[in-house]
């Protein structure tokens, strides 16, 4: 059997699948030579121009370059650089429409030409067949050479993939795209640089086979390189018949070879490479003339162009120069540019986009040489389309799925393999355009294809990234251990732990200087012991690696004297405001108030041993509460205070009655003569109160124990200095009770108190038959120890309202008593029970007040001296101390004397002026 390349050599071709035969139009243009189009004003280069990635701008705004200077540059083989078509100046790099199906922008660089068209220096390599095909092939990438047939495939990254790997190599020759004859008047006019550039390709690759496709409707072409082609080169010039697309790559390998190309690669996987008829003529300008790829042939055509035939535009050339410079004569109807043939072109949106590498074509039909399709119609599925399609595709499906946007079925039927030869919308029935369907959905797939490549490539850096790294961490970590194992072997060696013991010192030292900062008042005295502690710990620091606490602690207890300090001095001060002034604050504290017991007890103790130096009787009396008084309640500062005032109260009391006045003998006879009338007993108990009153203001004037009355007034503001006092005032009606006990006759009394204490009903029975026997023994004097109740307790309101209202309840008794000596005993019991049966509180405290009656009774009857009411003061402090025992009984006695002081008040005032005459 025949190898594929005998096979070939004898003439044998194959067909591919599908294919159409529109008419050509080819005569339009194809019968003149080509001309030069020459230099424009403006050139507008995009800086992409090819397939792969644009290289870096090496130029800048205002520079002057030559023809042929390179204007960008990559390392790349997928990037090719361009140059300058022309001498001048670059007057901007800014976004211009491109030559591209979806009319958007791109980078460019734009060249205000001076038509001098000065050329820079050019590398020559006339001798290519001397030189090695890898710097050949370096210099067709930094010409900027890419595939001049459509594709616009980077030249240099082709021929690297197939060094070794190829045995045929073709030059695609066919041109089947109707009304384009650039490549035909190429071969025709410069048949033998074309082949050339051949040779060169020839010399690169070193296939075993070199062919040459070329569609049998270029009769001259074939006979111009018939003629240039000699026995040496094998090179074989293959006919075949016109069909569309036979140009197309995988087309014509086909009809060549009979080798497919697979789905998604490229023909060098099947030991076939493929290059343009005018690749191979600027590759044989770039190597032997040193001439990058700057121009290319165009083909001019359409019957509104006057001027048809082909040119050599140079790159950047403004397509509207071109119309202009050739004679377009637009339809008005249908004005309409082409870049492209009329099968696989694209309408411009505007005339001002440049010629680029993959430009071969100007197209400027009117409106019946190319009829414009007016609407899309829908798929009558005639299979026409899968027909005529050259890759054996399924167009019907892939219109749907591109349609509708899903990509992932677009791909599965393999739409990347069309070729967009136009085949397809060219005998579909419903003029639908299939191939801008398919060239959408291409975009659209090469950009999630970009996105997801730029995302594996971010993740690749960024693994790199975190390696590289972790590399570093884990030499720093081994180089400082090495470090640390090199110290101490060195240390071991030298001796010593010197460098330890100054890194320690280092850091006690920053932390004292943070210390220092911290507290930046600080006494010379701490500073020295502060001082003297840093320079203890630099001394042993050789031993210690963690500092101590102990500057912190001497800082702490500076603090603390410092506190203490300014705590005495208050108190001083406050001791001594308190001296001169001998006016404690409203609202005293704890501590203010056991200064103000302090200063009282001293007071006291003063007026106690003035009393005794003039009175030979009273102090007998007064001294023992005032020593009973300190014992109870030493323990305790506020009863401390309590217990001085009443001390100081009750040696008042006794200078005033030594002194040869009778203010008590008016008290007596009113006494006398208002026993049997109650208003005049309250007009009494009045009157004694303003002679209290009218006592205490002189007291305030002219005696020395002031301050006692100003204490009891802060006590009686307090409801804890009131509970204090009605303790020390129990404790001295307990004292007088026992005194009384071992000298009175009225034992029977302080036994009943015990007996009935628990008991309310027998309290009561035993205070009734008290009150009765003090009436009959004692009628005249029930209301003389209100008086001296008034006087002690005038400071306070409250003292005075529970006062007022034992002075109501004994006048009233009184009266009573007076009234009713003829009715039996029985008569007031009754009384009594009515009126505290109904509480047992009240009922206790009726028995309370009722004993306080009976003891007072009991020592009217013993005495008979006129100092009596110096002695009767004491039962009514007794009461208080009976009844505060309880805090429920107290709260119980406290209201009734609130309610009775009320309606004593109303019945005071209304014999105020009767008070006030006498």
């Amino acid at each position: 059997m025949l190898s594929i390349i005998e096979q070939i050599k004898q003439g044998k071709l194959w067909d591919f699948h599908g294919g159409i035969h529109p008419a050509e139009n080819k005569a339009l243009s194809s019968k003149q030579a080509i001309k030069a189009a020459g230099i424009p004003q403006e050139l507008i280069l995009p800086l992409k121009q090819h397939i792969g990635s644009r290289g870096d701008i090496i130029v800048n705004i205002g520079d002057y370059v030559l023809k042929g200077q390179p204007l960008t540059q990559g390392d790349i083989a997928m990037c090719v650089p361009i140059h300058a078509p022309s001498s001048g100046t670059i007057t901007a790099i800014e976004q211009r429409t491109t030559a591209h199906p979806s009319g958007l922008t791109d980078l460019c660089i734009v060249i205000a030409t001076d038509n001098q068209d000065t050329w820079c220096h050019a590398t020559q390599y006339p001798d290519y067949q001397d030189r090695d095909p890898a710097e050949l092939i370096e210099a067709i990438r930094l010409a900027g050479i890419a595939g001049l047939g459509g594709a616009g495939f980077p030249t240099a990254r082709k021929l690297q993939g197939g060094l070794g790997n190829v045995d045929i190599l073709i030059i695609n020759a066919a041109e089947c795209e109707p009304y384009i004859t650039a490549d035909d008047r190429l071969m025709q006019d410069y048949a033998d640089e074309v082949i050339e550039g051949i040779r060169i390709l020839r010399h690169i690759i070193s296939p075993k086979l070199t062919l040459i496709g070329i569609e049998d409707n270029k009769p001259d072409a074939i006979k111009a390189l018939e003629a240039c082609v000699n026995e040496d080169d094998n090179i074989i010039i293959r006919v075949i018949p016109t069909k569309y697309p036979s140009g197309s790559s995988k087309q014509l390998v086909k009809l060549l070879t009979g080798r497919e190309v697979p789905s998604q690669a490229r023909s060098t996987s099947i030991g076939v490479i493929m290059q343009n008829v005018g690749t191979a003529f600027a590759i044989k300008r770039a190597i032997v003339n040193g001439e990058p790829l700057i121009e290319r042939v165009v083909t001019l055509t359409g019957e509104a162009f006057k001027q048809r035939g082909n040119v050599f535009a140079l790159l950047g050339t403004p397509i509207a120069y071109l119309l202009e410079k050739f004679d377009y004569k637009a339809d008005k109807k249908y004005p309409r540019v082409i870049i492209g043939g009329s099968l696989m072109g694209f309408t411009l949106p505007h005339a001002n986009v440049p010629i680029t590498k993959i430009t071969n074509c100007i197209l400027t039909p009117k409106r019946k040489e190319l009829p414009l399709h007016t609407y899309e119609m829908a798929c009558i599925r005639c299979s026409a389309c899968a027909d005529a399609c050259p890759a054996s595709l399924l167009p019907q499906q892939l219109q749907w799925y591109a349609k509708d946007k899903n990509y992932d079925k677009c791909e599965e039927y393999n739409l990347s393999d069309c070729i967009e030869c136009g085949a397809c919308a060219y005998v579909c029935p419903s003029e639908i355009p299939l191939v801008q369907y398919y060239r959408q959905a291409k975009a659209e797939i090469w950009e999630r294809k970009q996105d997801e490549m730029s995302a594996e490539r971010a993740r690749q850096r960024f693994e790199a990234k975190q390696q590289r790294m972790d590399r570093d961490k884990a030499e720093r970590e081994n180089r400082f251990a090495k470090a640390a194992t090199d110290r101490r072997q060195h240390m071991a060696t030298a001796g010593g732990d010197d460098a330890v013991a100054a890194a320690i010192a280092r850091v006690k030292a920053k932390q004292a200087a943070a210390t220092d900062t911290a507290t930046p008042t600080i006494k010379p005295a701490v500073a020295a012991a502060i001082a003297k502690a840093k320079a203890k710990q630099a001394a042993s620091v050789s031993e210690e690696a963690i500092p101590d606490n102990s500057e912190m602690a001497a800082l702490r207890k500076q603090r603390k004297l410092q506190a203490r300090e300014q705590k005495a001095a208050k108190h001083a001060e406050l001791m001594q405001q308190q001296t001169v002034t001998e006016q404690p604050p409203e609202q005293a504290s704890d501590k203010k108030d056991a200064v103000a017991a302090a200063v009282a007890r001293a007071k006291a103790r003063k007026a106690a041993q003035q009393a005794q130096s003039t009175t030979e009787t009273q102090p007998t009396v007064d001294a023992k509460p005032t020593t009973e008084v300190n014992t109870d309640v030493s323990v305790d500062p506020k009863k401390a205070a309590v217990a001085a005032a009443i001390a100081r109260a009750k040696a008042r009391k006794a200078a005033q009655q030594q002194q040869p006045t009778a203010a008590t003998e008016p008290t007596a006879e009113v006494n006398s003569d208002v026993a049997n009338d109650p208003k005049k007993a309250a007009v009494a108990a009045a009157v004694a109160r303003a002679k209290a009153r009218k006592a205490a203001q002189q007291e305030q004037a002219t005696a020395a124990a002031e301050p006692t009355v100003e204490v009891n007034s802060d006590v009686a503001n307090d409801p804890k200095k009131a509970a204090v006092a009605a303790a020390v005032a129990r404790a001295k009606a307990r004292k007088a009770a026992q005194q009384e006990q071992a000298t009175a006759a009225a034992e029977p009394t302080v036994e009943v108190n015990t007996n009935v204490e628990s008991d309310p009903k027998k309290a009561a029975a035993v205070a009734r038959a008290k009150a009765r026997k003090a009436a009959q023994q004692q009628p005249t004097t029930a209301a003389e120890p209100t008086a001296e109740v008034n006087t002690n307790v005038e400071s306070d309101p409250k003292k005075a309202a529970v006062a007022a209202a034992v002075a109501r309840a004994k006048a009233r008794k009184a009266r009573k008593a007076a009234q009713q000596q003829q009715i039996t005993a029985a008569e007031p019991t009754a009384e009594v029970n009515t009126n505290v049966a109904v509480d047992p509180k009240k009922a206790a405290v009726a028995a309370a007040v009722a004993r306080a009656k009976a003891r007072k009774a009991a020592q009217q009857a013993q005495s008979t001296t006129e100092t009596q009411p110096a002695v009767d003061a004491k039962p009514t402090t007794e009461v208080d101390t009976d009844v505060a025992v309880d805090p429920k009984k107290a709260a119980v006695a406290a209201a009734v004397a609130r309610a009775k002081a009320r309606k004593a008040a109303q019945q005071a005032n209304k014999v105020q002026p009767n008070i006030e005459e006498e």
